[in-house]
């Protein structure tokens, strides 16, 4: 397979994984011609790994670990026991007039913080939180749009031991409850209202609810994000982000920390019943976003990084741990779309990104749009392009290399809320092919296995980790023997880390993602990855976007496919009979669906995922137990009671 990209040597030499390589061989004595040495050592002697890792981005640790591994197990592992630091302060190492955040609403609204204007900024918020009774321990929550605020108060917390945890502001009133009843914070982070798609949506009177509903709120700050001029407000216990941060001190209290002591607490979808409440460590976090961000993305202070997320997905604190390298971090808030298709490319142009992080989703709707960056704008300084949330089709390949940069690194990653990090993602110094991400993670022992848990290469199966890595979660808030925590990962394959992925390990030493292993179709006992269908179905101009589920049939599975098409278009024989075809010969019998039908939208999650398990469950005329974590939640019902699916 010829590669779509390749590095120079020059791009080589000047990364931070050649100088990581350096260093490991300048103090190991090893020979590291090549990347999967690198890795293959990385898994051999993860202690050494990691160690080395921290020495090299000169993590700070006010107590030295005991050990770096202490019972190598799964659940179980105890990485740098007795060891001390504190995420935050890694953020907030960097002090001059360099950079740090640039704002950007939809609406035209930009501001920018310094590195020194942020750490005063967090400075006055800490002593906000001080005076309110904040203090190690406490949880603090935000219903925040992403801007510079939200940062501020999640370094402030962060730096006292506090533990953060936020949501979108378009989760509604329950969705909120279902997240923060459960972790009961006595802070509570919030606004006035948001902008999105040239709407602008006043969340007074949710937030009342909210703030009569989760009693354990002592106080809630308000920020005011759509009326600027905002003096008051008669929300119960609320004072304004400006009366907040009334405290003219400088410094930052730093609260040294365990490397395991709670820093973020995730939540799983919660399409399946109540989210999970996924709590992850400072130590972990910080070391896998170090890697992650500086190793396998090859992010140097010098570079600008931009992620379209909202604080409600992993991606956000992915994104600002950005700061802990000493870059320069681009917020966006608001629809990717308004006022136009190109509207965070224009942003990209201005703001010289160099770095460039979205779903794969938002790069098949610029296809579908039109448009062609490589023609209309200036990105000389793009040397990254990152895709994540669903696997990114090969024509997306094509697409980025054709009509958005020629030279460039497209990165295709994969991960999760669940670590708080990736699997398999990006490298500077290997090829790109198409179809494929580059590489598993340095230290992540990752491997696709067939049902009796053995390895597979080029061969589909279930992605597991097969050895412990610092990021893995603290546990589930309360669950207090860690049986829910247990029964989610390591019921499958005793003592290894069972994701919930499908896909194969390639030839190339690269990955494919397939979709989720409880999505696969099963039709006659073949299993395919929905990716394998959707992959052609983007291939029909008339389509906009598609969903497939397995219906039981008889004593079988059946493959139902949604479609939903083009402003003005109907679903016909001839239509159907095109993406049948397309599918077909690009494919396997196997793979054509068994029935085609329109519908006018696709459910998804507040983050941007479709639902395949949720619409899977709606056609069976059963139960979807949390509809609170779709965006659209009202789209389900456009699958229920479908005749077309009782023939």
């Amino acid at each position: 397979m010829t590669a779509l990209w390749k590095p120079d040597q020059e791009a080589i030499a000047s990364s931070n994984l050649h100088g990581f390589i350096e260093y490991v061989q300048n103090h190991t004595g090893l020979f590291m011609p090549d990347y999967p040495t690198l890795h293959h050592w990385s898994i051999e002697d993860r202690p050494r790994f990691w160690q080395s890792l921290s020495d090299f981005y000169q993590v700070i640790f006010h107590h030295q670990p005991s050990a770096i591994l202490v019972n190598d197990k799964m659940p179980g592992a105890e990485w740098f026991p007795d060891s001390t630091l504190n995420y935050a302060e890694h953020l907030l190492k960097r002090r001059d007039d360099k950079t740090a955040l640039i704002f950007r609403g939809e609406n035209g609204y930009r501001r920018t913080l310094n590195y020194q204007q942020l750490y005063e900024a967090v400075a006055s918020a800490q002593q906000g939180l001080m005076n309110a009774g904040v203090s190690k321990g406490d949880r603090v929550a935000a219903l925040m749009p992403n801007c510079l605020e939200t940062v501020i108060l999640m370094l402030a917390a962060t730096s006292l031991g506090a533990i953060w945890s936020s949501c979108s502001p378009d989760f509604g009133i329950q969705g909120v409850m279902d997240r923060f009843g459960q972790i009961e914070p006595k802070l509570l982070l919030t606004m006035d209202g948001y902008f999105y798609g040239g709407k602008q949506i006043d969340c007074l009177e949710k937030i009342r609810a909210i703030l009569e509903k989760i009693p354990s709120i002592q106080q809630s700050v308000i920020v005011p994000f759509l009326n600027t001029k905002l003096m008051t407000t008669d929300l119960p216990k609320c004072v304004l982000w400006s009366d907040f941060c009334s405290s003219t001190t400088t410094d930052v209290i730093i609260e040294p920390v365990a490397f395991n002591h709670p820093l973020f607490i995730m939540y799983s979808s919660g399409t399946t019943g109540v989210p999970k409440c996924i709590v992850h460590g400072h130590g972990g976090t910080l070391l896998q976003h170090l890697k992650e961000l500086g190793l396998h993305k090859d992010l140097k202070p010098d570079d600008t990084i931009f992620y379209f997320t909202t604080c409600g997905w992993m991606m956000w604190n992915w994104l600002v741990s950005s700061l802990a390298i000493g870059a320069t971090v681009v917020l966006y808030d608001g629809s990717p779309f308004y006022p136009e298709p190109a509207s965070l490319i224009d942003m990209a142009e201005e703001e010289q990104t160099s770095i460039f992080g979205t779903s794969a989703k938002y790069i098949a709707a610029l296809q579908k749009a039109g448009v062609k960056p490589a023609k209309s704008h200036n990105l000389e300084n793009l040397k990254a392009v990152l895709s994540t949330g669903s696997p990114l089709l090969h024509e997306s390949y094509d697409y980025v290399y054709r009509d958005v940069k020629s030279d460039i690194r497209l990165s295709s990653i994969s991960g999760g809320t669940d670590i708080m990090s990736c699997f398999a993602l990006g490298c500077p110094i290997l090829p790109v092919y198409r179809g494929e991400l580059q590489c598993r993670g340095l230290g992540m022992d990752v491997e696709f296995v067939d049902h009796e848990g053995n390895p597979q290469v080029a061969v589909k199966g279930e992605l597991v980790c097969r050895s412990s890595f610092p990021s893995m979660p603290i546990g589930f808030w309360n669950d207090p023997d860690g049986s829910k925590y247990h029964n989610a990962y390591f019921d499958d394959f005793n003592g290894v880390w069972a994701h919930g992925d499908y896909g194969e390990l390639t030839k190339n030493d690269g990955v494919i993602i397939h979709g989720r292993a409880d999505a696969v179709l099963n039709p006659g006992g073949v299993r395919i990855g929905t990716a394998e269908i959707y992959r052609q179905v983007d291939k029909v101009v008339e389509v906009l976007d598609s969903i497939a589920v397995g219906q039981e049939w008889g004593d079988d599975t059946r493959i139902v496919l949604f479609v939903q098409l083009r402003d003005g278009l109907e679903l016909n024989e001839a239509l159907a009979k095109k993406i049948s075809t397309t599918i077909r010969s690009n494919t396997t019998p196997r793979h054509v669906p068994a029935k085609i039908l329109q519908v006018p939208d696709i459910p998804r999650t507040i983050s941007g995922k479709i639902v395949e398990v949720a619409v899977r469950e709606v056609i069976h005329n059963r139960p979807v137990k949390n509809t609170d974590a779709l965006a659209n939640p009202e789209a389900l019902a456009l699958y229920k009671n479908r005749p077309e699916l009782s023939t």
